[in-house]
C-alpha cells in the first residue's frame, strides 16, 4: 500500500527543521510561496520553482467529448488551464 503524501502540518515541520526556525513561520513561507505563485500565474502566465518546475497557464482547445453516463457526444469548450511542468533536475533526482 502507498503511503500517504506530506500534510502540511508535515511539511512545515520538516521545513522548520532544516532551516532552524519555527514551524509558524515555516508554515507563513509556504503560504506566502503559493500566494506569490498564484498570483504570477495569473499576471505573467508562469511561475518557476527552481530545482522543482514551472506553473504554466496554457489554452486547451475545443473539442469533443462523451458523456459517460448516457454516451452521447457533447462538445466540451475551449478553456484555460494550469498545468505543472516537472524540471529536468527533478525528474533525475526522482527517477535517477
Amino acid at each position: 500500500m502507498k503511503e500517504r503524501p506530506l500534510t502540511k502540518s508535515q511539511l512545515s515541520s520538516l521545513i522548520a527543521e532544516a532551516v532552524g526556525t519555527s514551524k509558524k513561520d515555516a508554515t507563513t513561507m509556504i503560504d506566502t510561496l503559493a500566494s506569490i505563485a498564484c498570483r504570477e500565474v495569473k499576471s505573467k502566465g508562469e511561475f518557476t520553482v527552481p530545482g522543482l518546475g514551472k506553473l504554466a497557464l496554457d489554452n486547451r482547445k475545443a473539442r469533443m467529448g462523451r458523456n459517460p453516463a448516457t454516451g452521447e457526444a457533447i462538445q466540451i469548450p475551449a478553456r484555460k488551464v494550469v498545468k505543472f511542468r516537472v524540471s529536468k533536475a527533478c525528474k533525475e533526482a526522482v527517477l535517477g
